[in-house]
């Protein structure tokens, strides 16, 4: 079976947040790069921030293309897990823009994968300093200046392996499943002051992130990439009833979506884009 993916037109809606300044981490590729093209055509200046420095210019200037007349695209190399990286990336926001409006938290790594058994505390230690202590980071850092403006959105990510865990992913499942609790937890303190808090499910999603693990079960099986993804859809991920991996547009639309003016009675919540993947009705 050839991978089918859906490609989508970039401006969906006005969303009604021109002008507005979004950060985007992880935002050198994947969903983080999608949703910063999908805000850019709406007229939102983008800060998209990742660690390395190439990629990240790369994909400034493909945001930049797809950006709206006066819109301005900042790229800024930023360690998640350097808390002074992060309170630097704040400050560089403040400075050109007094502060930021939305903060959509794309960061993240499939990290340490196996028999819970044989992974030690520096798999799990590594895991968690990123994909959810990133999250704390950021949030930490930006909800400040929203707090400034009474007005805010705050996606972050999380996975289906919060609601759905998968037993060779534990540290990646428990730090999605923080990522829905922090979610809830910041929304009940902020969202009072104008600050919608929500994250954003996705579930095996065209990405750098799944396009590794294809090719390393590729090569494991002597397989071409469209057979080993056919064969992770049949007997990994069964429940996804559309039968194909999903892009990266379609969940940064949802993500952008949270990030509109359209949004302003969402928060606390966790909203799935994953194409059936989770079993459950009510996960």
């Amino acid at each position: 079976m050839k991978e089918r993916l859906r490609n989508m037109d970039l401006k969906i809606m006005d969303l009604k947040i021109s002008g507005r300044t979004a950060v985007i981490t992880g935002g050198d590729s994947g969903i983080g790069l999608a949703t910063a093209k999908l805000l850019a055509a709406e007229g939102v200046n983008i800060v998209l921030s990742d660690k390395t420095d190439k990629e990240l210019r790369e994909a400034g200037e493909a945001v930049r293309k797809e950006a709206a007349k006066d819109t301005r695209v900042l790229t800024i190399t930023a360690d998640l897990t350097s808390n002074e990286d992060v309170l630097r990336l704040a400050a560089r926001t403040r400075d050109e823009w007094d502060g930021a409006d939305i903060l959509v938290n794309c960061a993240g790594i499939r990290g340490a994968a196996g028999d819970f058994l044989q992974l030690s505390d520096e798999d799990w230690y590594n895991t968690i300093d990123i994909d959810l202590m990133g999250a704390v980071r950021v949030c930490r850092a930006f909800i400040p200046q929203m707090q400034k403006k009474n007005w805010g959105r705050i996606v972050l990510i999380a996975s289906e392996n919060a609601l759905q865990p998968y037993e060779e992913e534990s540290p990646y499942n428990a730090c999605k499943a923080g990522i829905i609790n922090l979610t809830k937890c910041l929304s009940r303190a902020y969202s009072k002051e104008g600050l919608m808090i929500n994250c954003v499910s996705p579930a095996y999603i065209a990405t750098p992130m799944t396009d590794a693990m294809m090719e390393e079960l590729a090569q494991e099986k002597d397989k071409s990439m469209d057979e080993v993804i056919s064969w992770f859809l049949k007997n990994k991920r069964p429940n996804i009833v559309v039968d194909r991996r999903g892009s990266a547009q379609e969940v940064a639309a949802v993500i952008s979506f949270l990030c509109s003016e359209h949004a302003s009675y969402m928060t606390g919540s966790n909203y799935r884009v994953d194409g059936g993947a989770v079993a459950s009705a009510f996960g």
